[in-house]
């Protein structure tokens, strides 16, 4: 009987620790479950996450590419205007391409017309109307259609356009070997080689504050000879007798970028006239205003989709 006993027990303890143990180990792959049903919850959380921000980036993306277009077209169409104003220039007329076929068959049956209106006519009735010819004819000199004038180009207006203004970096500055108030620079503005300029500017701005600088540079002034160096253009300062500020361009500008004014077309000669006195006919409108802003006749210098040109802190005064 004890026997029996025993065995029992010792069977129903089997059982029991069985049913234990399975239940221990159906709570901890319930556990797995739940944990991997978090991660994946949180893995398409942060998919989504992503999705979202490189939605966003490409959209930031677009709108800077967008920028970037509307400020070349600009470049573009202010260059074409260039264009054109140095032909008419240079005496070469600007000839208007006909946009439809129906205005070039006009025209060309307009020619036609006044061709055949023009030439003799070899039927029988020309013949009858055709007098007697005498039994000697006179020779009859052509005259020769005069050569036609070329029409004078009409000059562009003095204006703030007719100035070469761009964005240049200043990579090498030093003291001119023959003159202790003059600087002698090399900047570049975006073009293949930097410009030598001679500046006035020792007694005003310090070396160190001259170094690595980015300016607005006037391009198209007439190279001049300063204490035996030949200067290829001029860095634009706001100045008064007492103080002279360095003008800035607008951060993210580059060497080579074209300053506008608005309401002006930006229309430079390849090289200003010294006798027309260009500049000399804009500079008295060229002033800084009460925010610092570089403008000509109140309306600002600046660069498309950058900035405006700015003093540091000289208002209401020249720009030269």
């Amino acid at each position: 009987m004890r026997r029996i006993t025993s065995t029992v027990s010792r069977k129903y303890g089997i059982g029991i620790y069985f049913e234990n143990n399975f239940s221990k180990k159906m709570a901890a792959l319930q556990q797995i479950v739940q944990n991997n049903e978090r991660a994946s919850a949180l893995v398409d959380s942060l998919k989504s996450e992503m999705a979202g921000i490189q939605s966003q980036l490409v959209l930031r993306k677009k709108q800077e590419l967008i920028k970037e277009n509307a400020a070349l077209e600009k470049e573009i169409e202010a260059a074409l205007a260039q264009l054109v104003q140095l032909e008419l220039r240079n005496g070469k007329q600007q000839i208007l391409v006909p946009g439809s076929r129906e205005f070039c068959t006009d025209a060309a049956a307009e020619a036609g017309s006044k061709t055949a209106a023009a030439a003799p006519s070899n039927g029988p009735a020309s013949e009858a109307k055709t007098p007697s010819a005498p039994q000697k004819e006179k020779k009859v000199k052509e005259k020769k259609p005069a050569a036609e004038k070329p029409s004078p180009v009409a000059e562009a207006p003095v204006d703030v356009g007719r100035l070469d203004l761009r964005v240049g970096k200043i990579i090498e500055v030093g003291r001119h070997p023959d003159a202790d108030s003059l600087y002698l620079e090399k900047i570049d503005c975006g073009e293949a080689a930097p410009r030598t300029v001679v500046s006035g500017l020792v007694k005003f701005v310090p070396l160190e504050e001259m170094q690595n600088r980015m300016v607005v540079v006037m391009c198209n002034l007439k190279p001049a000879k300063m204490r035996g160096v030949t200067s290829e253009a001029m860095v634009m300062c706001a100045s008064t007798p007492e103080k002279v500020e360095v003008l800035s361009p607008p951060a993210g500008a580059v060497p080579g970028d074209l300053v506008h004014c608005e309401g002006y077309t930006r229309q430079p000669d390849a090289q200003l006239n010294p006798k027309k006195k260009i500049f000399e006919t804009c500079a008295p409108d060229l002033m800084t205003n009460a925010d610092l802003v570089a403008c000509y006749k109140g309306s600002a210098l600046h660069v498309p989709g950058k900035g405006n040109i700015v003093s540091q802190s000289l208002k209401n005064v020249n720009v030269k």
